[in-house]
């Protein structure tokens, strides 16, 4: 073994500033056996846990190494993970947290905290969150904590590792996790291990079930890293008791919106460093309205882990099942601010509007808000003129709008370069209109089917369901059915009674007299970006290997042509997160990878996209036809 000697003094010092696993394997640091007095209870608990030293051992077989180094490298990565919560430093954090979201003004439900009170004295609780805003890990476990419950340990990404505001963090309940772990199996057993030691000890756990930023405004699919292990700890201990709390955390407006949209259209994302901070921390002093959490309803994890084991088909995909329905409840949870529903209006009609003309276009979405049970942010009423004169102003101050004085009426429109700004904030109520367009596309179809309606607008909605189910959240088929015929008997009430057939004349006439037609404006960036991946995918060559990254280029290429020609609604279908989700469906088709067969598949899923994107087009034209 190396003598360090007189080293000894240099070596503390570097361990302050320089990653723990540099100076191991420069020679400069030794990880003990025994724990440090600076250890975290967690990290301290696992480097004396035998399952943890065989754990390791297991992985040094795997890979061919000494075992004494892997066990080195491991709790390398343990104290690079290890957090505590320590009296001063959370009260510094809080202070400062304060300072830095002072943009917001934070609202919450006390009756929903008061529940989760009762929860917080008997288990852990798991709080999976919307990811909009850097702010988000800082709001969410203030509103957390503010509440009288236990306050959670946050699970961040290692990007926002930034010195020195870092040491303070950790002293917080900030735990840094690296992004990509597949090549290290060596860190994914360290991460694997200590979230179990978080869940044997009982602590509450608060981090981002999309794993990054939404680039859309809306929830992005859900990562199962950490929800995995998590589930794989709970079925390690015995009598271990978890709930997951769904957090959804919308706000009026935000300052980083502008630079997420760019990020989403291929512009390369700026790293985060003191200088960013500095920055991020300058932005935040102009008031940018409210921030709303809401906790969803809990899943007792034990309980929901057991039905769907016993489902011999449900059980291999149980975490995937459980990432889902967490999402379903986030967008459940997640009220409609103002912000959105102006949005909504502006650009649906690609005009300059009044007051009186926003009013009248936004006030068929308040009533259907309300007869389908959506919350709205504040117990807003959107038809209030005040309210909605406040949302207008409040997004012409942040530049999203301009408001022209005209001769008779104050005008205001989406400002130039702001359609995708104004697009975010609309996408983050397009979770409660999903279900309405899936149903009216439904009737599109009946329309233009046979006889039986009401058998070809079903076929049309779980054929919708299959489509977008790697963009939206879908409740299960029973669900979903049941949601399709609560949508049906809002235009047509005698659908309330019991389901029964219709005929195409009906399903057109449903559509012609309805004062809210939404397909168009909900679905149709989505399917445009659709379109462009499916005609991308018909025309790559078959016999050449598929590179996403390459193929996603052609795709912007594709997007940009396609938005200069007026072949799509608008620029914001040329995006990657909207071209990601479309590859996706079409990996799980099994249309990527080269195959007997493949090109006519991908032929037939381009034929597919262009019927559903013919069909918005013919709600739209109804909509032009008699407009509210």
């Amino acid at each position: 073994m190396t003598s360090y000697g007189d080293l000894t003094p240099i070596r503390s010092a570097l361990r302050r500033v320089t990653p723990q696993r540099a100076l191991h394997r420069a020679g400069l640091s030794e990880e003990p056996e025994v724990p440090r007095p600076t250890d975290a209870p967690e990290v301290a608990a696992l480097l004396t846990d035998e399952g943890f030293a065989s754990a390791v051992a297991g992985v040094a077989c795997e890979l061919g190494r000494d075992p004494r180094d892997v066990r080195a490298e491991a709790a390398v990565y343990l104290r690079e993970m290890g957090a505590t919560q320590t009296r001063r430093a959370t009260s510094d954090w809080a202070r400062f947290s304060r300072w830095l979201t002072r943009a917001h003004e934070l609202v919450g439900d006390p009756e929903q905290a008061r529940r989760l009170r009762s929860l917080d004295r008997k288990q852990s609780l798991l709080f999976p969150f919307s990811h909009r805003s850097y702010l988000d890990g800082i709001t969410v476990p203030a509103a957390i904590r503010r509440n009288g419950i236990t306050p959670p340990f946050v699970l961040a990404g290692a990007n926002l590792d930034v010195f020195p505001f870092n040491h303070l963090l950790r002293r917080s309940g900030f735990i840094y996790i690296r992004r990509s772990t597949t090549d290290n199996p060596v860190y994914r057993c360290a991460l694997r291990w200590y979230v179990a030691q978080l869940i044997r000890n009982r602590r509450n756990l608060c981090w981002s079930i999309e794993g990054g930023r939404t680039r859309t405004g809306k929830l992005r699919p859900p990562t199962y890293g950490l929800l995995r292990y998590v589930i794989d700890a709970l079925g390690t201990q015995p009598g271990a008791q978890a709930s997951i709390v769904p957090v959804s955390i919308v706000y009026e407006q935000l300052h980083e919106v502008p630079l997420v949209t760019m990020e989403a259209r291929g512009v390369t994302k700026r790293p985060e460093d003191l200088r960013w901070l500095w920055a991020f921390s300058r932005s935040q002093r102009q008031p940018f309205g409210r921030a709303f959490v809401e906790f969803g309803d809990p899943v007792p994890l034990a309980g929901r882990l057991a039905e769907l084991r016993a489902d011999a088909r449900a059980a291999p995909h149980a975490v995937e099942r459980i990432a889902l329905e967490t999402c379903h409840r986030i967008n459940r949870a997640t009220p409609v601010t103002t912000t959105a529903v102006v949005c909504l209006a502006l650009l649906a009609t690609d005009r300059a509007l009044t007051l009186d003309q926003v009013l009248a276009t936004v006030a068929p979405l308040a009533r259907y808000f309300a007869l389908r049970g959506k919350p709205v942010a504040g117990a807003a009423d959107l038809t209030d003129r005040a309210t909605v004169h406040r949302a207008l102003d409040d997004l012409v101050r942040s530049g999203v709008l301009v408001s022209v004085d005209g001769a008779t009426d104050t005008i205001w429109t989406v400002a130039p370069g702001q359609h995708l700004v104004a697009a975010f904030y609309r996408n983050t109520a397009v979770h409660t209109l999903v279900d309405r367009a899936v149903g009216e596309l439904g009737l599109v179809a009946a329309m233009e089917g046979g006889e039986n309606g009401l058998a070809t607008a079903d076929r049309a909605t779980l054929r919708l369901r299959d489509l977008l189910k790697f963009d939206f959240f879908f409740p299960s088929r029973a669900e979903f059915a049941g949601e399709m015929a609560a949508e049906l008997a809002l235009v047509d009430p005698r659908q309330a009674s019991g389901l029964h057939e219709f005929t195409p004349a009906d399903a057109g006439r449903w559509l012609r007299d309805s004062d809210l037609l939404v397909a168009h404006l909900v679905l149709r960036p989505f399917l445009d970006a659709y379109l462009v991946v499916a005609e991308e995918l018909a025309t790559w060559d078959d016999e050449d290997p598929f590179d996403e990254t390459t193929f996603l280029d052609e795709c912007l290429r594709l997007g940009r042509q396609w938005a200069l020609q007026k072949r799509l609604a608008s620029e914001e279908s040329v995006s990657l997160e909207l071209f990601r989700p479309a590859l996706r469906l079409a990996e799980h088709r099994g249309l990527v990878a080269p195959g007997p067969g493949t090109s006519k598949r991908r032929a037939e899923f381009r034929e597919e996209i262009r019927e559903t994107v013919r069909r918005l087009n013919a709600l739209a034209t109804l909509q032009q036809e008699n407009p509210s």
